[in-house]
Order: C-alpha cells, then structure tokens, then sequence
C-alpha cells in the first residue's frame, strides 16, 4: 500500500481516554486537514492481550497516526507493520509520557536516557514499513536535561531514520509528579525547541505544550514545521478551525481558504455518525462524552451539558437525549 507523507503543521496530540475514535471524529469535522493520533497504544496490549480492535478507526480519520508504547524493536516492529497493514498513515513513538504504569514498563519518557535503544527501536520499524516513524518526546528527564543531552538524543535516533519529532517543551519529571502535574509544573521551554530545529534544519521539528491562543501558533510556525495541539483541541475544538483558517490564508501553507461549518452544521453531523455507530453496537456515552465543551460560552450551554450527563437515559442509548439538549442552545434542534 502506497501512502503520502501526512503533513505535521497542524496535529492534535495523543491524549489517553481522550482521543479515541469518536473524538477523532470529530476533530475531523473542525479541521479537514489536522494529523489525528490515536491514544497510546502499547505492544504489550496488542502482541499479549491480543488487542487489535484498538487499532479500528474510522476511514474519515485520515490522515492518522498511531502512537505506539514500547521499548523491544522487534514487538515494536511487528506491530508497527500491522498499523501499516491497517491503512495508518503514520506509526509514533512514544518516548515522553511521564505516568508511572509506563515508568514500571520501561518506556516512555524513560526512553529519553536510551538513545541507542530508541534507535534501535526506530530502525526496525523503518525498515518493515512505508509509512513515515516518527518520535514524540520531551526536552529531557529528571537529571537527564541539557541542549547537549536533547542534541545527542535527536541526533542518534535520527541516525536510525527518524526525521520527525514532537518535542512536548518542557522536560518530564519521573519522581513526585503525576502525569497532569508534569504538563504545568516543568516550565515551558520552547526556545530550546528552536535552538534544536536551528542546529538541524534537515529535521521536521513539531512543537508542542501550552499552545492555547493563535498568537502563539503564529509565533512558533516563523521557526518550527508545525504545532501540536493538546487539550487546547479537546476543551475548544474551534481552535483547530482557527489554526485551519491561519494555515489557509498565510504564507506556511499553499491551499486556499475553505469555507468553515458552523457549529450547528458539525453537531448535525456528529449526529448523524452517533445514530450510525449506535446502529453498530456502540454506548451513546462513548460519543457524547467528547461533545461536553462544543457549546461553552453559548446561551443555554449549562442545561446543554446537564441533559448530556443524564446517566440513565444514556445507558438506554436515548438518542433523543441529544435533541433536547440541542434546543437549549440553538431555536432548532438538530
């Protein structure tokens, strides 16, 4: 199978019991250009518990990478050829997440003290498939955290074939921080993401941490070949049609400017695809869960949220849960 190279300037980070299919979905509904990631998967749950349905995804996705757990080339490998067999568009690794599960694994940010084994890791998985491998890590760990320790790290892992990397601003702390704590208390670095993006040009630098307002994409697209969004993208979706439009109509992209749907029209469809995948089997909770945000600042937006969160009537998969809430924001329901 054949496959273009997905474009980095705009993408949404993996994000564990966020960005699963249905929020995908509908990010892909704000943006019709945003590089989705899956979740973290881990080799373990797919060679050993036999896990593949994580890999299901919807065609729309597209384009999609797959964020992968692990630290053994050869499990990494197998199923880094099976994300390809699959149709993904990108297989990542994950060589930043701070959660001690992951720290007991050996993987993730731990990762960051092992270049030669990254490497090793990233080799076999470029050598098996056609897709782009990319990394996404952070600016080091705990005492493991200079320029110099991030240039030897960048350098031998893209030794190995890697070219793309997300680098998350900020180093991970393994000891007494929890995960939501490692995403604010390890202050912002991104001078140094530019200092490495100007000591390698020839690397696709994606920038990532605290990127809330368009202000800042603009700042970071003048040096970094794209931003990755967190839970910028999931609290407030519209930020990526933001980011879609300045893309659109600058100088960082060739494509013209695209008519942007309106709200109304994107939960219309985010509808149509929930009465779609409850006719597969699918729990209504598993969808509407990602549609929370869609109307803060609107009137009506609370009673909107409460009627979404009314357990019993989404354990009957009532759909017309949903149109009723819907009226509280908008004159006429969906």
């Amino acid at each position: 199978m054949t496959h273009s190279k997905p474009d980095p300037k705009l993408a949404v980070a993996p994000m564990m019991a966020w960005t699963d299919k249905h929020c995908r979905y509908l990010h892909r509904l704000f943006s019709p250009s945003v590089l989705l990631f899956t979740e973290m998967v881990t080799t373990a749950a797919l060679l050993h518990g036999n896990q593949w349905h994580q890999l299901d995804f919807n065609p729309e996705e597209h384009p999609l990478a797959l964020q992968l757990g692990g630290n053994d080339p050869i499990a990494l490998r197998e199923c880094a050829v099976r994300a390809a067999e699959r149709g993904y568009d990108e297989v990542n690794l994950n060589v930043g997440c701070p959660s001690s599960r992951v720290q007991h694994g050996t993987f993730g940010a731990c990762l960051m003290r092992s270049p030669p084994l990254v490497a090793d890791c990233i080799a076999a998985m470029k050598d098996n498939v056609d897709i782009t491998v990319s990394v996404k890590c952070r600016l080091g760990v705990d005492e493991y955290d200079s320029d110099e320790l991030l240039n030897e790290f960048i350098d031998k892992v893209s030794q190995a074939g890697c070219s793309r990397f997300y680098l998350h601003a900020r180093k991970a702390i393994l000891g007494g921080l929890s995960p939501a704590q490692n995403r604010s208390i390890p202050p912002l670095q991104p001078e140094r993401v530019a200092r490495l993006k100007a000591r390698r040009p020839d690397l696709e630098i994606i920038v990532n941490g605290g990127i809330t307002q368009i202000s800042q994409v603009e700042d970071h697209l003048t040096w970094a070949d794209g931003v990755m969004i967190g839970r910028a993208a999931y609290q407030r979706p519209t930020f990526l049609t933001e980011i879609e439009t300045l893309l659109a109509t600058s100088s960082h992209a060739n494509r013209k400017p695209a008519a942007q749907p309106s709200i109304e029209e994107i939960l219309s469809r985010y509808l149509d695809y929930i009465a779609a995948q409850l006719a597969q089997g699918e729990r209504l909770h598993a969808m509407t869960r990602h549609m929370l945000s869609l109307c803060n600042g609107l009137p009506g937006a609370r009673r909107y949220r409460q009627i979404l969160s009314d357990s019993k009537r989404l354990k009957l998969n009532d759909l017309g849960l949903l149109e009723e809430a819907l009226t509280h924001v908008f004159k006429v329901a969906a």
